[in-house]
């Protein structure tokens, strides 16, 4: 008996189902208003309908229940209704089609629901918004009897998530397939549409939703423009030590959570900021090693004002412990977050970071940003603490530092932006 599904793929669709049936692996980031909700239930119906195994099972996972029952189920009984002998579960989101194949509809806030199944294949949705451990703690296990297929489905929400890690994993990994849909190039959005999506959306949350831009600042990004600017003028590549010149570090302490080190030079009004090192759970014994087991010639340390702590067990500040190690700390006053990021602004302008031993500063610095309140209509002056916290902290501690500690403090000088090029270049050169 033929069946017909009231789904006619556009091309974009098509290429991709035809890729898709090739690959266990895929990575999708489909610009919004191309259906890709709709290509992800066509394409398990079509894979369950197909499967001659004994019961199989497929899976579709939102970031949250709700987001998934009201908008994907829909979609589901819509498009396999049309099959005969199909039974849906309202209770759990399920289809069960003739040939016994299953297709679940599940949210990623509760992985509990899909631990001890096996399944042929699940397609994760907005992959950005969902936890990272669940592909290799859950999904992955559970795809391993059947050696089902797993598809990582979304739109960026910048550079920082296990959704941008996936695609750079495809990038280089053949046996994955990846797929980068931008409205500007599939004419599915006709363009008074999109001029009108960006005059209302602003730039940023444009380039995200509709370009695909993984590098588009986030919503409330504090220093995502800067870092930008930044990289059109070339300050962000290769940054060499400069053996005529010392090292100077700048740290942000963690106890449980994680310490910072960043280390730079200073030539001219140019922070050349040449190495990073994180770790946690260490005490700073383990960070003075590292200090010392770097071919760096010194000149001054920054740490943040919580050094003055003294310990409950030997009454000693962990500056004190740190002169007695061999490490004397220049102490960064405490000043309000506010005039702190102020600071941070104003000498990234004038940074060059190494792209990749500061790769995890920089991503954190696209990252680092105020959550918008809905009910005040406003951003929280307040930054999100998250796992890009500490890094802009140790490079708050360095700005500050730099202001507040010099040695000519009484000369105001405020000077945001340079000339200097430690490489020789112009500001036009790319890396």
């Amino acid at each position: 008996m033929q069946i017909t599904i009231p789904y006619s793929p556009r091309p974009l669709q098509q290429d991709i189902h035809t890729q898709l049936s090739k690959h266990r692996w895929a990575v999708l980031s489909i610009h919004r208003r191309a259906g890709k909700s709709v290509l992800c239930i066509n394409e398990l119906i079509k894979r369950a309908l197909t499967n001659d195994k004994w019961n199989p099972r497929y899976a579709y996972i939102g970031p949250t229940y709700k987001q998934t029952k009201s908008i994907i189920f829909d979609y589901l009984k819509f498009y396999a209704g049309v099959i005969p002998g199909s039974k849906f579960n309202e209770q759990e989101l399920s289809c069960t089609l003739p040939n016994g194949a299953k297709i679940s509809l599940l949210g990623s806030e509760n992985p509990d629901s899909l631990r001890g199944n096996y399944y042929d294949g699940i397609i994760c949705d907005e992959y950005a918004q969902i936890n990272p451990r669940l592909f290799p703690e859950i999904i992955r296990p559970a795809l391993s009897d059947r050696k089902g297929f797993c598809y990582f489905v979304g739109t960026p929400q910048g550079m920082s998530n296990d959704f941008y890690n996936k695609y750079q994993h495809g990038l280089k990994d053949k046996t994955w397939y990846t797929k980068i849909a931008k409205a500007s190039e599939t004419g599915i959005v006709d363009q008074e549409e999109l001029d009108a999506a960006l005059e209302l959306m602003g730039k940023n949350k444009y380039r995200q939703e509709f370009e695909c831009d993984w590098v588009a600042a986030l919503e409330g990004a504090i220093y995502g423009d800067i870092v930008e600017k930044i990289e059109n003028k070339g300050q962000v590549g290769r940054v060499p030590y400069d053996p005529t010149y010392p090292v100077s570090t700048a740290w942000d302490i963690g106890i449980s959570d994680k310490t910072v080190i960043l280390f730079f030079q200073q030539v001219g009004r140019a922070v050349q900021i040449i190495d990073y090192y994180e770790n946690s759970n260490e005490g700073l014994p383990h960070y003075i090693n590292v200090i010392n087991g770097k071919d760096y010639v010194y000149k001054n340390h920054y740490g943040p004002h919580d050094l003055e702590q003294r310990e409950f067990t030997n009454g000693k500040s962990r500056r004190e412990i740190a002169y007695e190690l061999g490490l004397r700390f220049k102490i960064v006053p405490k000043l309000s977050i506010e005039d702190g990021i102020h600071y941070t602004q104003l000498l990234l302008n004038r940074c060059w970071l190494d792209v990749d031993t500061c790769k995890k500063l920089i991503d954190a610095l696209r990252n680092y940003h105020r959550k918008f309140n809905d009910t005040l209509q406003v951003f929280n002056m307040k930054p999100v603490h998250d796992w890009s916290s500490h890094a802009c902290d140790s490079l708050r501690c360095l700005a500050v530092g730099l202001e507040e500690l010099r040695d000519d403090k009484e000369i105001t000088q405020r000077i945001a932006d340079n000339n200097y090029n430690p490489l020789g270049m112009n500001h036009e050169q790319n890396f």
